[in-house]
């Protein structure tokens, strides 16, 4: 919404309602009762919905109807109603006639229907059914899952207000009730106050290596008030495991279909006969055979039984003739089979009735199967497909090239959508109404076509079974921007700018090995959907995943060569005059992550995609491969997430039987095939897979830390309480020593309630099934005490001599400046039964200390504690805490503290960053260097690179006037060098790096990289740490280090990208990128970070743009994307 018109409704309505109130509120005070009412219009957000009924939508959440009741011209009062309890919003707008949104950077927004009818009698009856219209309307595979406090709640109190106008004048004929249903929402885990780095419910204790990574997820503070939240992240996905058997050699698995008997009933109810039925086999190919398995209730080997071919490996199964036959494809032939039972066989290598002389030039290499078809791309480079019969089409017999992969794209439905693109009728009648041109029946099953691309780069689109040239494009492996019919006029100028042929990428690729290059695999589909669009995917041989979404364009003229052509008489290639060609169809690239490339074996390249449909309500294609990947299609979007968890898989398919509902199946490279279903509880339409637990807060998330011996999250929250005004004020006089306040309150006064937050730390433990987390025990604190921080920290028994994990809490008094400060430490114990919440937590210290306990941290046994200004280090003797060493300098209020062996770290407020050592011959707490500047810090943690230790803040500048720039947040390194004489002989921290992020960074979180196997030299380190930070945005980023050799290289092509990438609106990255001040006086850093995120555009540029830039770079292609896939890989932390 325009924030200026949501200025205005508000405004308006403002001014409208003080105006009338203070000319009626005399001659009205004694006709108005008093009212329960209460509610506060500051920071609210407006809409209208009807012309005289506005919605609001106020800072705690609730939706109010301010209704205008008017005669003619004449408004004759203003009535004001609570209608729902929503999310806080901070934004609304309406969309249509009977659609608002709710845009909340709290909670998840939501998308809302409501509508509208007149009287008292419909208000009760559309309470109850509003429930019911959010369960019917909401398809059940594809109903969005949201978090219980982000649904409409319904205000039974009913309570309403006459803002102007007589009581007696009130018609209850005018009053106006709606009823609203929540139907789509926008998961949203901001504001990222804090999160902890925690083990997996179903964590593997054997995983090494990037497998050991993915048993880790992100516990992160999310939200506030009554949208706060508990959510997890994970990086990658890892399925929930039913079974899994050991099974060698396995080269492929498919599962079929088997109807015994045909169904007559009605194409709607087949269709949803056909997303229920079960799997009847499962096919597993092996190096020198076939087994098969009866996909009952349980899995049972019928291999023996059957009329298979187990012989030899199987290319591929499938369905065909509505699932009534399989079609079992192995490289001499193919069966055809009803159930078990065989009824035909044919043999690639013979021709009609001649015997198979087995011939090497009738190896089938790949299989597509799309009902009635199956095509076939054979050893000597030409497809062929069949039905019953194997025929190769005329097409393919000409010269034009070896063929290096081949599919078949089934365009479904009465309304295929490439026949929309074939005609402009669209343009004129709309989408819905093209013309077809085909008979009804043609039409139900829809139309096939068949993709090819040959050797030399180029990409053909065939109808099928006519095999005429309906799209072409030259040197598709190039990876333009837009894929344009070759026998188009208009050519958009990107699109010529990469195309410049073979020639081209012969003449960039003399430093490296790009003339093998060719595409390995094809794939299209289109996914259901109303407004759906197919999807081209393309797989080259070094691994890089073409990705094109299609879309209707009308061409400015409206004619095409074709037409000229064949108006001059001239030929058109092997395309006849009766052909339509796919005029208006176009192609744009997506962009996918990188961390998926895998490149392919000289040998025959083995499958990777696999296209699936259901899978626990979800759509998309797996990819299998070394880096194994889910690639799910999310509202038209491509959501990558890759699975970590077993390493290299080999084969995938779906499986839906009795015990396992819309699963799957796979297969690693190390013969262990696994029966799994996907995790229920996350929502995958996101960048990370997130799942927001399922016990609502009904809080504030502030911190939350980690107990690994028992998997618990100590978590510190604080909720609004509503307490007497004289409660309050007597609170304060008890510390303040004196009770005049209370004495002066009027007897409204007293009446009146007053909110304060209160505080308690709560022990999260996870639940085991996936399911909602469990409050195993809750630590309340003091009347006016706020929990600051929470900490497991180890301390070292000096009684004892032994090592005590315990929980530490900071707190603060918050009583008013007239009170001096001062705060808590307590410990606690966290005990073995986690059943009996009373023996779970046991305090074993607590002491009040001058000072608020902002930050605290465990340093080699040692208990630091930040107080106030003050830093304190305590021994812990079992039953106290005794101060052996402090450091008294100039800090206001400690903010973070972080510890590297005896080094610590200390972010202040408004006094930057002091470096500080502990010794521990002398009991002394030493100031190493500090930055002299004055930098308000957000969060700090230590950089490690080998043997290098560096320094990072996050800093938040604001200013009162509203700039373009009202957020200013960016990061620095410094580093430690004493020998240098700009550093003060070590008392200054110098700058090292630094680099705008655009969020207020409020968490870092320091953990080992992963040592990649094609690091280049001086990077093989092993003592190598990242940064991985939240921001109050609910963005995750990171910060890693990198190898001189690497970061030049990679800084250098940053240098060209920022020139030949487009700039999004305008905006240039470098400069975007840029330290900002705010205006003070700032000596610039030097440039020694580069921009992943602008980096990572290399990738999407075409082919011969990207060996151009490598080559004026001084490096090659294939060394620049190694480098970007080995920092993805070596930064996959969950």
């Amino acid at each position: 919404m325009n924030p200026m018109v949501g200025l205005s409704i508000e405004s308006q309505i403002g001014k409208f309602v003080r105006r009338r109130w203070a000319a009626a509120n005399r001659e009205m005070s004694q006709e108005m009762p008093r009212s329960s009412f209460n509610v506060e219009l500051d920071a609210a957000n407006a809409t209208w919905l009807l012309n005289d009924v506005a919605l609001l939508s106020t800072k705690t959440g609730e939706l109010l109807l301010l209704t205008l009741i008017y005669d003619g011209r004449v408004v004759q009062r203003l009535d004001l109603s609570k209608s729902k309890a929503s999310v806080l919003s901070s934004g609304i707008t309406t969309i249509g006639n009977s659609l608002f949104f709710l845009a909340s950077r709290l909670g998840d927004s939501m998308l809302v229907q409501f509508s509208c009818g007149s009287g008292v009698s419909m208000l009760s009856s559309n309470l109850k059914e509003e429930v019911g219209d959010i369960e019917v309307d909401a398809p059940s595979t594809k109903r969005l899952r949201r978090s219980p406090s982000d649904a409409l709640q319904d205000m039974v109190s009913g309570e309403e207000l006459s803002l102007y106008g007589s009581a007696q004048n009130r018609t209850e004929s005018a009053q106006k009730s709606f009823s609203f249903a929540v139907r789509d929402s926008l998961i949203n885990v901001g504001p990222l106050k804090d999160f902890s780095y925690g083990l997996r419910i179903n964590a593997d204790a054997n995983a090494t290596g990037i497998a050991k990574q993915s048993n880790y997820e992100l516990v992160c503070c999310s939200g506030h008030g009554k949208n706060g939240s508990l959510c997890v992240l994970r990086q990658s996905i890892r399925p929930e495991v039913i079974t899994e058997v050991e099974l060698p050699g396995c080269k492929g698995i498919w599962t079929v279909y088997h109807k015994s008997t045909r169904s007559h009933n009605a194409d709607s109810s087949k269709l949803a006969d056909d997303d229920d039925e079960y799997h009847a086999y499962l096919i597993i190919s092996l190096e020198a055979r076939t087994m098969v398995l009866e996909t009952a209730d349980l899995l049972s080997e019928v291999t023996e039984s059957v009329d298979y071919y187990v012989q030899g490996k199987t290319l591929a199964a499938g369905n065909l003739f509505g699932r009534r036959r399989v079609i079992q494809v192995y490289e001499r032939g193919a069966r055809i089979l009803d159930g078990s039972f065989m009824t035909q066989d044919i043999s690639f290598g013979a021709s009609n009735s001649e015997s198979n002389s087995g011939s090497e030039s009738a190896l089938a290499l790949s299989v597509c199967i799309a009902d009635p078809y199956v095509l076939l791309r054979m050893s000597d480079g030409n497809p062929s497909t069949c039905t019953i019969s194997v025929t190769s089409p005329a097409s393919f017999e000409s010269s034009k090239g070896l063929v290096s992969s081949c599919t078949l794209y089934h365009d479904k439905g009465p309304e295929p959508w490439l026949r929309k693109t074939s005609t402009d009728a669209w343009l004129s009648t709309g989408v819905g109404e093209a013309i077809d041109g085909t008979d009804g029946a043609a039409q139900d099953h829809g139309d096939i076509y068949c993709v090819v691309c040959y050797e030399n780069g180029n990409l053909e689109i065939f109808d099928v079974p006519n095999f005429s040239c309906v799209f072409s494009v030259d040197n598709f492996m190039s990876g333009k921007s837009h894929l344009v019919d070759a026998l188009m006029k208009e050519v958009p100028k990107d699109s010529q700018k990469g195309d410049r042929g073979s020639d081209g990428v012969v003449s960039q690729g003399r430093k490296e090995n790009v003339l093998n290059m060719k595409v390995v695999e094809l794939t299209m589909q289109r996914w259901s959907g109303q407004h759906s669009r197919p999807f081209l995917f393309g797989i080259l041989s070094d691994g890089t995943i073409l990705c094109y979404h299609a879309y209707l364009y009308e061409s400015p003229d409206g004619t095409s060569k074709v037409e000229d052509s064949v108006a001059a008489g001239g030929p058109v290639g092997h395309s006849s005059t009766s052909v339509s060609r796919l005029r208006n169809l176009r192609f744009v690239r997506v962009p996918l992550d990188a961390y998926a490339r895998e490149e392919t074996s000289n040998g025959s390249p083995c499958q990777q995609i696999t296209i699936f449909k259901n899978i626990g309500g979800y759509e998309g294609f797996f990819l299998s491969g070394s880096r194994p990947a889910w690639v799910m299609v999310l509202r038209e979007r491509l959501r990558v997430h890759p699975q970590l968890c077993d390493g290299s898989i080999v084969a995938f398919t779906v499986l839906h039987n009795v015990n396992c509902n819309h699963g799957l199946i796979y297969v690693t490279s190390q013969g262990v095939l696994k029966i799994c279903q996907l995790p229920s509880g996350s929502n995958y339409d996101s960048y990370w897979p997130v799942q927001k637990v399922g016990i609502p807060l009904k809080a504030t998330p502030h911190q939350v830390t980690y107990f690994a011996e028992k998997n618990l999250y100590p978590l510190i929250v604080s909720f609004p309480v509503l307490k007497p005004l004289n409660q309050v004020v007597s609170l304060v006089e008890q510390d303040v020593n004196h009770q005049t306040e209370s004495q002066n309150l009027n007897s409204d006064d007293q009446n009146r309630s007053y909110t304060i937050d209160e505080f308690e730390v709560r022990i999260m433990e996870p639940e085991k099934s996936g399911g909602p987390w469990q409050t195993k025990a809750t630590i309340p604190m003091q009347t006016s005490e706020n929990a600051l921080t929470v900490r497991m920290v180890t301390l070292m028994n000096t009684t004892s001599k032994e090592n005590e994990t315990l929980l530490a809490i900071g707190t603060a008094y918050a009583q008013g400046e007239d009170v001096a400060a001062r705060g808590r430490i307590l410990l606690f114990s966290l005990g073995k039964n986690t059943d009996n919440p009373q023996t779970l937590v046991s305090e074993v210290y607590s002491k009040e200390l001058k000072g608020a306990i902002s930050a605290l941290a465990s340093l080699q046994g040692h208990l630091l504690i930040a107080s106030g200004p003050k830093i304190i280090l305590h021994k812990w003797t079992g039953t106290e805490l005794n101060g052996i060493a402090f450091f008294d300098a100039p800090p206001l209020h400690v903010v973070s503290l972080n510890i590297v062996k005896n080094f610590i770290l200390i972010g202040d407020i408004h006094k930057s960053i002091y470096f500080l050592s502990w010794k521990e011959q002398g009991a002394q707490l030493s100031l190493l260097a500090k930055d002299f500047g004055s930098l308000d810090c957000f969060a700090t943690e230590f950089l490690i690179d080998g043997s290098t230790l560096s320094l990072m803040v996050s800093d938040d500048q604001k200013n009162i006037q509203v700039t373009h720039n009202l957020h200013n947040v960016w990061k620095q390194i410094f580093y430690y060098a004493p020998k240098m004489s700009e550093s003060w002989k070590g008392q200054k921290l110098l700058s090292r790096a630094e680099f705008h992020v655009g969020a207020h960074v409020t968490k870092f979180l320091r953990l080992q990289m992963l040592s990649t196997s094609g690091s280049g030299p001086g990077s093989d380190k092993t003592n190598r740490f990242a940064l991985l930070f939240g921001t109050l945005d609910g963005s995750i980023g990171c910060i890693a280090p990198l190898d001189e050799i690497t970061f030049r290289r990679l800084q250098s092509l940053q240098r060209k990208l920022v020139d030949a990438v487009p700039h999004a609106a305008g905006l240039n990255p470098r400069a975007f990128r840029q330290f900002c001040s705010n205006g003070k006086a700032h000596r610039p850093g030097p440039d020694s970070i580069v921009d992943c995120e602008l980096l990572s555009h290399y990738e999407m540029l075409p082919l011969e743009e990207q060996l151009e830039i490598a080559q004026q770079v001084g490096t090659t292609r294939s060394q620049v994307l190694s480098n970007l896939s080995d920092l993805s890989l070596g930064t996959s932390f969950l």
